[in-house]
């Protein structure tokens, strides 16, 4: 993972000498000052070990062998106690922050297409107090127009301000939350509105035209749309059945005496609080009940594992709320008074697509603290930044690839390194803002070269978690003194693990050096199971003799002898080739992720045939590039579907699956370029990035034919 120095021996020669007196003179005070010794030893510290003493588990972490622990503050067993709970410590400080638009405009592209750019302010901000009341009144509004307690309301809106106060509305008001990602398609947005039977759903302007508007006669119970922006509610083409009110509106309606008056029947930790739809990556989207105990479980565990937060940190919320990663992330800097500053991934930095070039993006202004990521994005800004390395002057990119490298070499060893911190990586960490001091990673593996990346440029830790809808987002966070890469570390204290053996895989809790097997998740986090699917609930969840509610993951994992987890494989990736071979589609995957030229991958493989194929998205800048090397031109269309092209980047992949010492029977052999990038608006990734397999499938099934030599 260092990076290749090309610099002569001798300035080579020179420079480790340099950083050898530096290092000589400044480490004894440094090592002492820092607490580097203390932080050593808790990086190498056992984390968690198997209760029981076998190999299989149970595992909990050392801090919480005699009993899972489910709340953050003793008594506040609900969600709308949480955040009555932080009102009374931080009635003043800022919870909710928005930009204000100071101007849009229309920009056109060299090649003729418009984007629409924005120029944006400061943060506007709500106190705590504010919100509360606001959400007070809007739930008192929802009462007054018909919403009953215990009957299903949704919430289908980007990640904003409101979202939040309509979804702490809700919890007070015991209105459990159905929550859609908004890139669903037509059909699934309605099963999962008609299967809930909501009556009134939260929506803002733009999902009510682009994607409600179309279904709106498929689902007939639906009688309240409520716009959250301050937009007119007169609405053509609707059915007369519909009633549409803005937010302001229905919270004024429930600020009036008569509404407020009416006492408000409070939810019990057992109630169910949300309804979270998943993404859908591997058929219908299932929808999952997640009780008010469950969420305040699994905001317990995460909260424990990061060092020092508490009402003095500043966090960007941007990723999709309907998703468990942002609407558990938020929940936890709730509960603990810190402010919230709302983004988008196109408003996110100043090299933004939607920021106008010259005014700033969102960390810029905001300066967050504390930052929640899926790799897809981490690795975007890992290419973005590399390759501005590349461009740099033969001296600026020497002294970035040498301050690279040695850092990695402290860190490596637990050890800190402020002058480069300073010297080389302010910039690049001024992309985030400049403040972030700790960055958490799910939704999906994170590779191990964009994890240091991140560690060395951004001067932050990078918590690797692992969790799923399931199990309220809640199972693993690494520790952040832990620089090791790979792993997804111990579980939270909220949560027990178990390896169950897969004979089909060859993998058991009995093999060397480390146990094996698919990963069980136990716990107060464990959620209530799948809305109407009692047939998918006996397959994926049980209760042990002790009452234990256990979620069977369908990954595989093994435990390392510090308790440390690492997810090796998973069970529906696995494909069984022609010759009896098995390979894990997600491991190549990860393997050629980081190739330069690669954007993003899906290996495919027919158990009637002897060899993997892969759908490659490539780097359009990388590969344009390497077609005008080779002489090739045209469109972007033509240089992907060039057949020269196709095997050029083969021949690149195949050199990056050896490096990666893939299996010879794991590389893949044929590939297709795709000109079109996969966002979860094509409907082939989920909105946090995760292949949707079977569309991908059925999306490029003409490829898949013409590789496989049907055609």
């Amino acid at each position: 993972m260092k990076l290749k120095e090309d610099v002569p021996p001798i300035i080579l020669h020179v420079f480790r000498s340099v950083v050898w007196v530096y290092s000589v003179i400044t480490f004894i005070p440094w090592y002492f000052l820092s607490g580097a010794g203390a932080n050593q030893a808790r990086a190498k510290r056992i984390k968690a070990c198997s209760v029981s003493g076998r190999p299989a588990g149970p595992y909990r972490a050392v801090n919480s062998q005699q009993q899972l622990v489910s709340r953050v503050h003793e008594g506040v067993d609900t969600l709308d106690k949480v955040f009555e709970y932080a009102v009374k410590l931080f009635p003043d400080r800022d919870c909710l922050g928005t930009r204000e638009v100071l101007c849009e405009e229309d920009e056109v592209q060299p090649n003729g297409k418009v984007f629409k750019k924005v120029i944006l302010g400061e943060y506007n901000w709500l106190s705590y107090g504010e919100t509360f009341r606001l959400a007070q009144k809007f739930g008192s509004g929802l009462a007054a127009l018909g919403q009953k307690p215990q009957c299903n309301i949704a919430i289908f809106c980007e990640t904003r301000a409101e979202w939040i106060i309509a979804a702490q509305a809700c919890f007070m008001y015991n209105f459990p939350v159905v929550t859609l990602y908004s890139t669903l398609g037509g059909p699934a947005i309605a099963h999962g509105l008609n299967e809930t039977e909501v009556t009134h759903i939260i929506t803002s302007k733009d999902l009510l035209q682009s994607r409600l508007k179309e279904i709106l006669l498929d689902v007939p119970r639906l009688q309240h749309i409520i716009i959250v922006d301050h937009k007119p509610t007169t609405w053509p083409g609707l059915p007369r059945s519909i009633q549409v009110h803005n937010m302001a509106s229905v919270q004024d309606l429930g600020a009036k005496s008569e509404n407020m008056a009416v006492q408000r029947r409070q939810p019990l930790p057992s109630d169910i609080a949300v309804i979270m739809y998943t993404s859908g990556s591997t058929g219908i989207p299932k929808g999952v009940m997640i009780s008010h105990s469950n969420i305040i479980a699994g905001v317990t565990g995460m909260a424990e594992r990061i060092p020092g937060l508490d009402e003095n940190d500043t966090y960007i919320g941007y990723l999709p709320l309907a998703h468990v990663l942002e609407l558990s992330a938020e929940l936890v800097c709730v509960s603990h008074g810190c402010r919230i500053g709302y983004s988008s991934p196109q408003t996110l930095a100043d090299q933004s697509t939607k920021i106008k070039k010259g005014s700033k993006g969102d960390t810029s202004v905001l300066r967050p603290t504390l930052m929640a990521a899926v790799p897809e994005i981490m690795d975007r800004i890992y290419k973005n930044v590399m390759t501005k390395v590349d461009e740099m002057s033969r001296v600026q990119k020497t002294l970035f690839v040498l301050a690279y490298n040695y850092k990695m070499e402290q860190i490596s060893r637990g050890y800190g390194t402020p002058l480069c911190d300073n010297l080389v990586f302010r910039r690049v960490r001024s992309l985030l803002g400049g403040h972030m001091r700790v960055l958490l990673s799910g939704g999906a593996p994170l590779s191990a070269a964009t994890q240091r990346f991140m560690n060395i440029c951004f001067c932050c830790p990078v918590g690797q978690g692992y969790g799923l809808t399931e199990t309220c987002g809640a199972g693993t966070i690494s520790d952040f003194y832990d620089y090791s890469t790979g792993r997804v570390g111990a579980p939270l204290v909220c949560s027990e693990f178990m390896l169950k053996d897969w004979e089909e895989g060859g993998y058991y809790s009995t093999d060397k050096p480390n146990p094996r097997g698919e990963i069980l998740i136990g716990g107060p986090n464990v959620t209530m199971g799948y809305y109407k699917n009692e047939k998918k609930n006996r397959e994926d969840f049980f209760v042990d003799r002790n009452g234990q509610r256990w979620f069977c993951t369908g990954d595989i994992g093994e435990f390392e002898p510090d308790g440390c987890l690492r997810i090796i494989d998973r069970k529906k990736d696995l494909v069984k080739l022609q010759a009896g071979e098995y390979v894990s589609l997600g491991k190549v995957e990860a393997a050629l992720k980081n190739c330069p030229l690669i954007d993003n991958i899906c290996a495919y493989a027919n158990s009637d045939e002897s060899y993997v194929i892969s759908f490659v998205v490539p780097n359009q800048r990388q590969l344009t590039a390497l077609a005008k090397q080779k002489g090739i031109r045209g469109s972007w269309e033509d240089i992907c579907n060039h057949p020269d092209m196709e095997k050029e980047v083969l021949r690149i992949i195949t050199d990056a699956a050896v490096t990666a010492k893939l299996e010879r029977f794991e590389i893949p052999k044929k590939i297709r370029l795709s000109a079109e990038a996969w966002t979860p608006e094509t409907g082939l990734v989920t909105d946090a990035f995760k292949l949707k397999r079977k569309e991908l499938k059925t999306h490029y099934q003409e490829d898949i034919e013409r590789m496989y030599g049907g055609k």
